[in-house]
């Protein structure tokens, strides 16, 4: 379980009200009532309207959208692709100071990753730009993820010093390369996508799919891309962090995130992800089983050495922690589930992670 879910669950439990208060009064006026396509284009009128500082201003905005005061706590450059949230980074940035220049391996610079690859954009401005979906990371790494499309590896060709991963793609619906990040910032890149396909949502249908993008206004992504997504956004729910970044990014583009401030409108425009458990079992060297999925009263855990699980975690759908067991399988293999209303939940070990239905 990531460490800064655990760390702000109790802000994501006010969330709903929390989160939309941080954008400005009357910022999402014209949403009220909007699902699906007709949503996601009021959403893209309301942020595509922002300042264009050019591709050298994200160095100054990197200055106060991405500095580490969450887990090491010390001003350097916070990097999705370096950071280790429980135990020392391998390397640390100083912002600007560290900015690339060459790189030969990992840790001699940080420059800027356009998750959406810009070459699907031909580079092309205002894309090209644009904070909110372009990060800082670590060069050698940002090199090697390329232009590959981001999903869940099967057998790594490569691994960064934090364990991003690139390979062959595990997912149902494409067996091309892949590129995983850790599963402390998989929801942050998930978000950070649906707010490019929705902001750009009219110029999809002028640029490359990289097969991940769709080329259409709605959904906006491949089915296997958006489905990996959408798991990655409540496996992953929005943290400080990502509010703090939201608010700085408005502060220097004028435009917003959606999906941070109100995140229920993940599910709102796309629904859920129908990736079975065989999609998202993290431990991909011991395969478990859930059972019966549906479930109506209890449910049964099959696989290697469940004894030693040490904790397990059922979240909503929304990322809401509901029910809490340590050492849940040191006498028995089955979990109590009556309490928990009929919808969609997330089961969530230190070993894997997978998705149940409660009928």
């Amino acid at each position: 379980m990531k460490l800064k879910s655990i760390f702000y669950i109790g802000v994501f439990l006010c969330s709903l009200g929390l989160m939309t208060a941080q954008a400005p009064a009357n910022y999402y006026n014209g949403t009220t009532g909007l699902t699906g396509s007709a949503l996601k284009t009021k959403l893209s009128q309301i942020i595509d309207v922002a300042l264009d500082k050019g591709y050298s201003g994200l160095w100054t905005a990197y200055q106060t959208t991405d500095r580490d005061y969450y887990y090491e706590n010390n001003g350097k450059v916070l990097d999705m692709y370096s950071e280790r949230p429980t135990a020392a980074d391998p390397y640390e940035y100083t912002i600007v100071t560290n900015q690339c220049g060459n790189y030969q391996t990992e840790g001699d610079c940080y420059n800027r990753e356009h998750l959406v690859p810009q070459s699907l954009f031909n580079s092309a401005n205002p894309m090209h730009n644009d904070v909110h979906f372009i990060p800082p990371t670590d060069g050698k790494v940002n090199g090697m993820r390329s232009d590959w499309p981001l999903g869940k590896v099967s057998n790594p060709t490569w691994t960064s010093l934090n364990g991003s991963k690139l390979g062959q793609s595990a997912t149902s619906g494409y067996s091309g390369t892949v590129f995983e990040p850790i599963d402390e910032f998989k929801g942050d890149i998930a978000r950070m996508i649906f707010y490019f396909v929705t902001r750009y949502e009219n110029k999809l249908a002028n640029f490359s799919s990289g097969n991940m993008l769709g080329n259409s206004a709605f959904p906006g992504l491949q089915t296997w891309e958006l489905n990996v997504l959408l798991l990655w956004n409540d496996m992953d729910p929005v943290s400080q962090r990502e509010i703090d970044r939201n608010n700085a990014a408005y502060n220097w583009q004028n435009n917003r995130n959606p999906y941070i401030d109100n995140p229920q409108w993940v599910h709102d425009v796309w629904g859920y992800s129908t990736l079975s458990a065989n999609d998202i079992v993290k431990d991909t060297a011991v395969l478990y089983s859930l059972y019966p999925n549906p479930a109506k009263d209890i449910i049964s855990l099959s696989g290697s050495d469940i004894a030693k699980i040490e904790k397990l975690e059922i979240y909503n759908s929304l990322g809401q922690l509901i029910k809490k067991v340590n050492m849940p399988f040191k006498n028995t293999n089955t979990v109590d589930v009556r309490e928990l209303k009929p919808g969609v939940y997330y089961f969530v070990t230190e070993r894997f992670s997978t998705k149940f239905i409660k009928e």
